[in-house]
């Protein structure tokens, strides 16, 4: 099994809305064939809690007027130092990138295929420890 088409659009789209208020380093993986509750891990860093807050507020603003779409969960929001928003098919992890080097999604997950987010500039971090 892999990802669904509407799951790799709403990634899309939520990597284009973190991509215009500055998040970092995007990466999505398509998790479907390792678990069952969700299709994609997408993953974006930022620079402090402030850039955190306006990506978070930006992803949910671009999939509620696109798509509809509102989180069925959403963690973090208080510290804005890690959020996790979930859309079910898609999970959107927003980490300060001291968060990100320290628990480092991208090793656990790297076996994983990495989905196109169709952001050309938006490459990956190139360390996979």
């Amino acid at each position: 099994m892999t990802a669904t088409d509407q799951a790799i659009s709403t990634a899309r789209i939520a990597a284009a809305a973190a991509w215009d208020k500055q998040g970092q380093d995007l990466i999505a993986f398509d998790v479907s064939e390792n678990l069952a509750i969700t299709d994609i891990f997408l993953v974006v860093s930022a620079s402090n809690e402030r850039a955190v807050g306006a990506i978070v507020d930006e992803v949910e603003r671009k999939l509620q007027a696109e798509l509809g779409l509102r989180p069925t969960r959403r963690e973090g929001d208080r510290e804005n130092r890690w959020v996790l928003l979930d859309y079910l098919d898609v999970v959107i992890h927003i980490q300060h990138e001291e968060e990100r080097e320290l628990y480092s999604l991208e090793r656990l997950w790297r076996d994983c295929p990495h989905i196109d987010l169709g952001l050309a500039d938006a490459a990956a971090p190139s360390s996979e420890d």
